[in-house]
């Protein structure tokens, strides 16, 4: 444990001592909407950017960021600290941590987690091409480019296809999260 990050039990004792303790969830509204940590509020990374001088200029209280196992997390602390909040801290291992320790949870329609989804389709497509290279030799080169991207996503800590993939339908939760309600939960603490 370090000061940028923190672990389930911490954050479960932070709940319940500190009322100005906010927990955050980055993770796609689709995954937020199967389950999420009682009290939550979503703001999905993807959309931080956007939002990004409001919630610096507005958040009160020290903020746990969470997602599913502690990397979306940690890109949204790195992108607040580099615009001045500080007081953050990530989850250590997200909701994957939480839930191995059966906190409570709220739960929805259950859907695959976005790194889930991601390895289903990399592997499939790598399936595919070195099935096809059997009858087009050609085609192995898809499996490469595949596992040079999944490589540069390791390295960057960053990875175009699960962003690809939280565009699909799937992936769209019955109700999109309310920006402005996430924004205005983040702010009114105190």
């Amino acid at each position: 444990m370090n000061a940028r990050s923190i672990d389930v039990s911490t954050v479960r004792g932070l709940t319940e001592s500190d009322p100005h303790t906010l927990l955050v969830d980055v993770r796609t509204p689709a995954e937020y909407e199967s389950s999420h940590v009682p009290g939550a509020v979503n703001l999905p990374l993807g959309r931080v950017d956007a939002h990004l001088e409001r919630i610096v200029t507005d958040a009160g209280g020290r903020l746990v960021l969470i997602c599913q196992s502690g990397g979306r997390a940690t890109q949204c602390q790195d992108k607040l600290a580099a615009a001045g909040l500080t007081d953050t801290v990530v989850m250590e291992g997200g909701m994957n941590a939480w839930e191995a320790q059966g906190a409570p949870l709220e739960r929805g329609p259950r859907r695959w987690a976005l790194e889930r989804q991601v390895r289903l389709v990399a592997g499939g497509i790598v399936l595919t091409s070195v099935l096809a290279s059997l009858f087009w030799a050609p085609a192995v080169a898809v499996a490469g480019l595949v596992g040079a991207g999944l490589a540069f996503a390791a390295v960057t800590d960053t990875c175009a296809m699960g962003m690809a993939l939280t565009r699909l339908p799937y992936n769209q939760p019955r109700n999109d999260v309310d920006i402005e309600d996430s924004l205005a939960r983040i702010a009114v603490r105190g």
